[in-house]
């Protein structure tokens, strides 16, 4: 009994017509998952579903053996088990433009700690989907085929499910607000948008030609025998909630506290949770308004160079082929401290302050301008400090869950306080250089760390959340330049309790308390300027549109 049942169960799924409606049913599960995850009318919900798995059903009658038609359709199998893990890791919403562009974008390290956290969703689509690929090849190493009778039929029956999928898509274009096939049917959305990616990545290939003829017309109003030093850090993944500085319950920032000079903006906003278009935005003139302006423009490097200052770029994060790669080699120095590493080098910030100190040292220019690029809170967070920078305990775990969320969250924040101390040992660096000196610091975005009931995690969903965008704004400036400066700096202190946009504003900012005049440089967006006026909160969607931010 047990032979004849395991030999019924062979010849069961050596059927091509099992094969066929197992392929047929695979390839549209994200259609019934994302009914269940996206926040769309109920009638979109059922175009998405019915419309879709009827072409595809109608597809795979177009073949003899359906493991032809699967490898034929194999790109949207790819797309399939891409958005399986995008729904168990954000919980919602397609694949985006931004998603796309993160794979190019993400080295192999970063790619190893973020699978490492997705075992589960990584199991089922290797478990599901390779199940279909190993079911493709039977089908087509089979002397077996589909009955012509059979097929006719199918056919028949799916041109009936396309006809009812047409008419309720008419239905949501006439009755439904805001519906576009382009965007709410899956998988025509998410080729679009891989389309949208690719032309992204060709127009930025082309960057140095783009932008070769680009100028600021920069001059320096300050006097030329003044000694001077501006550096801006860029934080990474840091969310400003939990700063003890904004009033965050731990103590994750003692050494900006102590420090008297320092002035701290607890109500910014990013305009970006996504690291390859916030620092862009952070180091130019663009904002989330005139983004597609970036292909053509330089970063604050060339405005400081341009206005006679040695420049200098040191990043913790290896090159990714995106513009904070360019804008990093407009610097007199640029150096990727990772680049000539193993891919399991793990490099910690502090790193980059005695590069940092030999380069001010060996500089004869008294004007220097400098970006470091840290590391940051960037998951997996405990590679982010050492042993003995662990305060906050337990703070090792294995597995992303939301029910080890306190020992995720001892980690995370053992990170803010590493990246303070980073911070303060700067400030004292900067001190002990003498002269004029200013010290900017931000965060490209924030995270999720399971914070309310969606429990999210990481960062670059689709649909950004108020953690992820809520970033710290610091900045900080030495006796000197608050003697010499005190305008500049008064304003600075005077701006702080209003809404900002950091993304938008630290460019203006920065080049204003360094007394660079540009045509580039607008006051009103500048946070040292008395006539600072905040700007409508926005945010860059998937699509490079500007849109509000509600939070």
């Amino acid at each position: 009994m047990k032979r004849f049942s395991i030999g019924k169960l062979y010849a069961w799924f050596n059927s091509q017509q099992v094969i066929f409606w197992i392929f047929v049913v695979a390839i549209s599960l994200p259609n019934f998952a994302l009914a269940f995850s996206e926040r769309v009318p109920l009638l979109t919900k059922v175009c998405n579903v019915v419309l879709p798995f009827s072409v595809f059903w109608f597809l795979f009658t177009l073949t003899r053996k359906p493991g032809k038609m699967l490898w034929i359709l194999f790109l949207f199998i790819f797309f399939d088990a891409f958005q399986i893990v995008l729904l168990y890791l954000f919980g919602e919403s397609v694949i985006a433009v931004d998603m796309f562009l993160n794979v190019l974008t993400t080295n192999s390290t970063e790619i190893n700690e973020l699978l490492g956290s997705l075992i589960p969703g990584v199991a089922t689509v290797f478990i599901v989907y390779g199940a279909t690929v190993f079911f493709a090849v039977r089908s087509l190493l089979s002397k077996k085929t589909l009955g012509a009778e059979f097929r006719r039929r199918q056919r028949r029956y799916s041109l009936v499910g396309i006809a009812v999928g047409l008419a309720v898509m008419a239905c949501c274009c006439a009755f439904t607000s805001g519906f576009s096939v382009l965007h709410h049917i899956f998988p025509v959305n998410v080729t679009y948008n891989m389309v949208q990616a690719i032309d992204r990545q060709i127009s930025k290939s082309r960057y140095l030609a783009t932008s070769a003829n680009f100028t600021f017309g920069a001059t320096a109003t300050h006097h030329a025998a003044e000694k001077e030093i501006y550096v801006i850090v860029v934080g990474e993944t840091a969310r400003a909630m939990n700063f003890h500085i904004y009033g965050y319950g731990r103590p994750t920032t003692p050494c900006l506290e102590a420090d008297s000079n320092v002035v701290a903006y607890g109500n910014d906003f990013t305009q970006s949770n996504t690291t390859h278009k916030s620092v862009p935005m952070l180091l130019s003139a663009v904002s989330a308004e005139n983004f597609g302006d970036i292909y053509e423009q330089k970063s604050i490097i060339t405005a400081f160079k341009e206005a006679g200052f040695y420049t200098i770029f040191l990043s913790n994060q290896r090159p990714n082929h995106s513009f904070i790669d360019f804008f990093g080699d407009e610097a007199d120095f640029t150096e990727f401290i990772k680049d000539d590493m193993p891919p399991e080098a793990n490099v910690l910030d502090a790193a980059l302050l005695p590069l940092l100190r030999k380069h001010i040292k060996a500089c004869k220019s008294h004007k220097i301008f400098a970006v470091l690029h840290t590391y940051g809170s960037h998951f997996n967070y405990r590679e982010r400090y050492r042993s003995e920078d662990s305060y906050f305990k337990p703070d090792s775990v294995m597995d992303v869950k939301f029910k080890n969320r306190h020992m995720l969250l001892n980690a995370y924040d053992n990170t803010i306080r590493y990246t303070d101390r980073l911070l303060g040992n700067l400030m004292a660096m900067l001190r002990q250089y003498g002269g004029s000196a200013v010290m900017a610091y931000t965060s490209d975005h924030g995270e999720d760390i399971f914070d309310d009931e969606r429990r999210l995690f990481l960062h670059a969903s689709p649909n950004p959340s108020y953690y992820q965008l809520h970033v710290p704004l610091i900045f900080w400036a030495s006796d000197d330049y608050i003697a010499s400066h005190s305008a500049e700096w008064q304003a600075i202190a005077e701006n702080r309790d209003k809404a900002v946009t950091g993304s938008k504003e630290l460019f203006h900012t920065m080049l204003m308390l360094a007394g660079i005049e540009t045509p580039c440089r607008t006051d009103t967006l500048s946070l040292a300027s008395p006539h600072f006026t905040p700007s409508p909160r926005l945010y860059l969607n998937d699509h490079n549109e500007p849109s509000p931010i509600t939070y």
